[in-house]
């Protein structure tokens, strides 16, 4: 397949792709999604081929304005109301009750559907001019790290997919805060920059934290084959760069001086090794630039990367960690 590489001058013509039933990446402000027409079972169907994505696994469905979410859901409780008043359009992604219609494969079988409205005019543009909802999980291929630059989507899709707007790198560098509002209590499936004190202070209510996501060095990372995952990433291993990666946490200083012992000794057996170090509270550049390391180490080709942990106390930090932890297949050494 010859992928088409789309400037942002062109965004009806991907428009009319999406229209066709076919496949288009592009750019949010949270990582690069690859697009279908979300009520278009074959569409999402060839999302999944062509990320090589497990068919269980949920899609993040994107609008461009808020009142389209009645095309997807039943009804709007006052919490959801007031969290899309607050937070769209932005990095929070609600899981509602699906309605009749939404496919299947756009919500990996599930009796519900998360849906976002993204701040990025490339992508509200793109989804206005397909007149539909557009199902988008990030546009990489499964278990590498998403893409946060326009380069790292050509080199996942090129010649999988039909075309790739060429728009700037994304601004917040993680995925959207998954927060599932269809039950009696919101939790968070997944974190983002969007923190639990962020939803609290908006809705006057406690937010509880999926327990899943404080487990460090998980029994089963799979979760099991009869677990159905609410939210992307919740299942499968996720981010993973072609290096073996390890996780340094504890004091700071002395995580410094282990990563700088542990690459002298794989040095000298003859690895080349990479370093992820982020100053100790920057926790919005850690968003912004993790993924994008991961995927410069991947083209320099290291043998071996040591990341020092960040504070998880703090919420942006706790969701990056988040991505670390996984990245690293659970792999840490506490010092």
């Amino acid at each position: 397949m010859d992928t088409k590489i789309l400037t942002e001058k062109e965004i009806q013509e991907a428009a009319a792709v999406i229209k066709e039933g076919g496949l288009v990446a592009f750019p949010t402000e949270t990582v690069y999604g690859l697009g279908a027409d979300a009520l278009n079972e074959k569409a999402v169907a060839k999302v999944y081929e062509a990320k090589g994505r497990p068919s269980d696994n949920p899609m993040i469905v994107h609008i461009a304005r808020a009142s389209d979410i009645g095309q997807l859901t039943p009804r709007l409780s006052p919490d959801i109301v007031t969290l899309i008043e607050n937070f769209w359009p932005g990095p929070l992604t609600l899981v509602v009750k699906r309605k009749e219609g939404v496919p299947d494969r756009t919500t990996g079988g599930l009796d519900t559907v998360g849906v976002r409205m993204p701040d990025s005019p490339i992508a509200l543009e793109l989804i206005n001019w397909a007149g539909c909802p557009i199902a988008a999980p990030s546009a990489n291929l499964s278990g590498k790290p998403s893409p946060t630059r326009f380069e790292d989507v050509v080199e996942d899709l090129d010649g999988k997919v039909d075309a790739i707007i060429k728009g700037p790198d994304c601004r917040v560098g993680i995925e959207s805060t998954v927060l599932d509002v269809s039950g009696d209590t919101p939790t968070i499936l997944r974190p983002g920059i969007i923190t639990p004190e962020n939803i609290e202070a908006a809705i006057g209510k406690k937010v509880a934290v999926d327990p899943a996501l404080y487990v460090k060095r998980p029994e089963n990372g799979s979760g099991g084959e009869e677990f159905k995952p609410k939210s992307p990433g919740m299942k499968y291993r996720h981010y993973a760069p072609k290096a073996d990666m390890t996780v340094i946490e504890g004091n700071r200083e002395q995580v410094k001086a282990e990563i700088q012992r542990l690459k002298a000794l794989n040095e000298r057996l003859g690895n080349k090794v990479g370093v992820i170090l982020f100053e100790e509270k920057a926790f919005i550049e850690a968003a912004h630039n993790f993924f994008a390391q991961l995927r410069d180490l991947d083209r320099q080709n290291v043998d071996l990367i040591l990341a020092g942990a960040l504070s998880d106390t703090d919420g942006v930090g706790f969701a990056v960690m988040n991505r670390m932890l996984k990245s690293a297949g659970y792999n840490i050494v506490r010092v």
